[in-house]
């Protein structure tokens, strides 16, 4: 219980923090990053490529290789499920009580009949999970997206959704309700998804990070354009290599 009160201080104290996140200026173009930390986030995006170049890319790549494609499609279904009650939990912070039922359906149907979520059983009814953040859930409560960053090892993200990400991982009922070690298989299964997408997507980020003239730009527009798609937001047609922040 003590633990549960740490926790739920601690959201509460980086939420007042997001209160006071940079926001660009009334002159701020809005299809452009605002990026006031580009030099430390540039010092962090050639961390993370090499640490993606030591580690994650031959993992992944090691992973596609070596795991056949029906054992990694269930450990992906398998991870997915387990994080489906912090959508659900967001969801409802956002009062989007259609899309929270439709994903407490869907964790219930692959959690029985899907074997625990191996299968996507929910998937075969046409009941797709509708995906969301607590990063997500600011937007709607009406915080502003604040000041690009990009985060060691997390890659890029915002000021906002950098909050969102800290939250989320206290957001998934089951974490408190699976007791140990039982409660770090989900915590296993997500790694190996993420390798598993690292090698199938090979290509295309190998050709952001590593072929491109100027890939912390080419990453920052990629990231921020996705974003704002995804919450709805205008999308632009931005050309990522002409992004930059002077005149912010």
């Amino acid at each position: 219980m003590f633990s549960r009160g740490i926790n739920a201080f601690a959201v509460l104290s980086l939420v007042t923090v997001l209160a006071g996140c940079n926001n660009p200026s009334a002159g701020h173009d809005a299809a452009r990053a605002y990026d006031p930390f580009e030099a430390r986030n540039r010092e962090n995006h050639e961390l993370n490529k090499k640490l993606d170049n030591a580690f994650v890319r031959p993992a992944g790549n090691g992973y596609v290789k070596v795991v056949p494609k029906p054992v990694q499609k269930g450990v992906s279904n398998f991870s997915a499920n387990l994080a489906m009650p912090s959508l659900v939990v967001n969801n409802l912070l956002q009062g989007r009580l259609g899309k929270a039922g439709k994903n407490t359906l869907r964790f219930a149907l692959n959690t029985t009949i899907g074997l625990g979520g191996l299968v996507d059983a929910a998937g075969e009814f046409k009941l797709y999970e509708e995906d969301t953040d607590f990063g997500e859930t600011l937007h709607v409560w009406g915080f502003k997206e604040g000041a690009y960053v990009e985060l060691p090892v997390l890659g890029p993200s915002t000021e906002r959704d950098s909050v969102g990400k800290v939250v989320d991982l206290f957001t998934n009922p089951l974490s408190y309700i699976l007791p140990s070690p039982e409660k770090y298989i989900g915590t296993g299964a997500s790694v190996a998804s993420r390798l598993g997408d690292r090698g199938t997507y090979a290509e295309t980020l190998d050709s952001v990070l590593y072929d491109s003239a100027d890939s912390y730009a080419q990453a920052r527009a990629i990231y921020i354009q996705n974003r704002r798609f995804e919450l709805g937001q205008e999308a632009t047609e931005a050309d990522p290599f002409e992004l930059n922040t002077q005149g912010f």
